[in-house]
């Protein structure tokens, strides 16, 4: 395997990085450990940065049409990483992911309609269904032994109601860190079918998988399942190059699809960016080495996280699958949201995201992004241990007066 330097401290202060600006770290929080943006503080490929340097060299940045190369690349990744045979002729760019998920409620629900969502669930879905005029209908997951399952008897019963016509899959799910096995969405799947839900799978976390756990695409299940689903992916999070690529929409059945290329012709929303199209071809090309070490590097990350918090009492880890986020119980604290929060930022120094966005259910929790290096988060869980421990003893001495 190559050698990569994920252990680099780079200074993303240097530019406008969301995860670090104060829009929201806050005006007094330079000093926090900024682990609540879902994106990497690692160097993207080294193969993605010198083909947009080439890009870059070539000097002339007029319109241009997609790289004849890039939908191959995106197939063939698709292939052979996940077993995915997809027809060029069903995917469609897209500018992001939340792009098409606003678009496929705009188009395939009518204002008032339910759209299903499985919290704790990533909180763009209610902000979308929302400012889409149509209704949240949550079908809670089911924390069981340490582990989330899906409520399958709920959905059942949600889906056979005629106004809650869509529903939003998070695959793998982002917070709790679930790879859905494939018998899982095929249960999923034979509801939707049976009830006439159009499943919309948000896969954008889809690479990134831990040992003895495979990401399933949806639409890996049968035409059936492919016919009632679209899906949406990008590199985005897979080769931490989300300010500089775009997304793509699989829609294998023809109507659905047509009706996608009509309203992104509407919206102008198909035209295509130099930049973006050669990171994403050299990602999808040449970007596979980077990516298992990176696989690598969060692992052991995750063993450092899993070993200290071991011995921290009020914090239980919610053991991941994939993804590079991890959902974290502090319920043992007994600390309302809002105290839940001031106490991480202001006692352990952490600007995390509130477990509470992510729907009622997540009340108690917090996300944690370990795409960070070793070092910083070394240095993060010996804040919170500290933090803890003093929280210990401010309790201890208010049981004592009482």
């Amino acid at each position: 395997m190559a050698k990569f330097d994920f252990d680099e401290d780079i200074d993303r202060r240097a530019v406008p990085a969301l995860k670090w600006h104060p829009m929201v770290l806050g005006a007094d929080g330079s000093d926090l450990f900024p682990a609540g943006v879902a994106d990497m503080d690692f160097r993207a490929p080294a193969p993605v940065i010198a083909a947009m340097q080439e890009r870059l060299e070539h000097g002339v940045f007029g319109y241009e049409t997609v790289p004849e190369g890039l939908m191959p690349a995106l197939t063939g990744w698709l292939q052979t990483r996940h077993g995915w045979t997809v027809e060029p002729g069903h995917i469609l760019r897209a500018p992001n992911v939340l792009d098409s998920l606003a678009i496929a409620a705009s188009l395939f629900t009518e204002e008032g309609d339910g759209i299903i969502v499985q919290p704790p669930v990533f909180f763009d879905f209610y902000d979308i269904i929302g400012e889409n005029h149509r209704r949240v209908v949550p079908n809670p997951l089911i924390l069981r032994d340490g582990r989330y399952e899906m409520d399958f008897d709920g959905l059942e019963r949600l889906a056979a109601d005629p106004r809650n016509r869509m529903l939003y899959l998070c695959n793998p799910h982002n917070p709790v860190g679930r790879v859905w096995t494939r018998d899982e969405l095929a249960r999923l799947d034979t509801i939707c079918q049976r009830h006439d839900v159009l499943v919309i799978a948000d896969e954008i976390h889809g690479d990134i998988t831990f040992a003895g756990h495979a990401y399933t695409p949806f639409a890996t299940l049968g035409a059936q399942a492919a016919a009632n689903s679209i899906t949406c992916i990008s590199p985005a999070k897979s080769f931490n190059i989300a300010a500089c690529c775009s997304a793509f929409t699989v829609i294998a059945d023809d109507v659905r699809r047509r009706a996608f290329q009509v309203e992104n012709s509407r919206l102008t929303v198909n035209k295509n960016n130099a930049f973006a199209s050669v990171a994403m071809l050299a990602a999808y090309g040449d970007g596979a080495p980077w990516l298992d070490a990176v696989i690598a590097y969060l692992h052991g990350n995750l063993a450092v996280l899993r070993d200290r918090l071991e011995g921290l009492a009020g914090v239980k880890m919610i053991e991941p699958e994939g993804t590079f986020l991890v959902w974290l119980d502090f319920r043992g604290l007994g600390l309302a949201p809002d105290d839940l929060t001031a106490f991480l930022r202001q006692k352990a120094g952490w600007a995390v995201t509130r477990g509470i966005a992510f729907g009622p259910e997540g009340a108690g929790f917090a996300r944690l992004n370990i795409a960070c290096t070793r070092a910083r988060l070394t240095t993060a869980l010996d804040r919170l241990s500290d933090a803890l421990a003093q929280f210990k003893q401010t309790v201890a001495s208010q049981g004592e007066t009482r």
